[in-house]
């Protein structure tokens, strides 16, 4: 089976999930770490090389404050408790996105958490936090020198600097959302130009390995042209 060298998700559905059980948002969104811990390992065996989670859209700024705090303090956990496993299995932990409105001790831990897993290379892990692709994107235009023409490659290079990253990413793939919404939500819209899109109605805290597995079949059956013929008609 072919598999993509470059998976995104969109983790939808926390809030609904918890909602549906009469908790708290903040349980959904604890239940939601516990998924993405599966997923990853789940990736890492299937050696899926890149891995991009949408873990706080800069949109998300706007929910409540509590909802806000809750997340951010989460994602704090996260980095404590996951770091030393991904040393542990070879993955290499970086964060994309803003960094200036975060707090000046949640972007030390961001800078020590990629400092530990900066060696590793058995599949790189990738969190987008406070991140909009079309903040990203005019943030990329505004590094180019005016008046020169730019090629892609280039842009790809500002692009990546702009989210906080060393080089140019490889393309997305495949793009899996899940909680049933059919839309990017500006995420990796440059990156995703020829991505093969999964959508799954179920919510981000119930997606299992078997889901995962599902989407990567869909994606091994997908006739990818590239604008060009099928490689059946040739």
């Amino acid at each position: 089976m072919s598999l993509p060298n470059h998976v995104a998700i969109i983790m939808d559905g926390n809030g609904r999930w918890a909602t549906q059980r009469g908790k708290p948002r903040s349980a959904g969104h604890l239940a939601g770490a516990k998924a993405v811990r599966r997923i990853v390992e789940h990736a890492r065996r299937r050696e899926v090389p890149i891995l991009t989670l949408y873990a706080f859209s800069s949109d998300n700024w706007s929910r409540p404050p509590e909802e806000v705090n809750a997340l951010l303090a989460l994602f704090r956990r996260y980095l404590a408790a996951e770091v030393p496993r991904c040393v542990e299995h070879g993955i290499q932990l970086t964060i994309v996105g803003r960094r200036d409105r975060l707090s000046p001790h949640l972007r030390r831990e961001i800078a020590a958490a990629e400092r530990a897993t900066r060696r590793e290379s058995g599949m790189r892990l990738r969190l987008a936090i406070d991140y909009s692709s079309r903040d990203m994107i005019v943030r990329a235009a505004a590094r180019l020198p005016q008046g020169t023409v730019v090629e892609r490659d280039a842009f790809a290079e500002a692009l990546a600097a702009s989210a906080h990253e060393s080089g140019a990413t490889p393309d997305v793939d495949l793009l899996i959302r899940t909680g049933g919404e059919q839309r990017l939500s500006d995420f990796l819209l440059w990156e995703c130009a020829y991505a093969e899109l999964v959508f799954s109605r179920r919510l981000w805290p119930d997606f299992a390995e078997h889901d995962f597995e599902s989407a990567l079949q869909e994606y091994a059956a997908r006739d990818r042209r590239y604008g060009g013929l099928s490689q059946a008609v040739g």
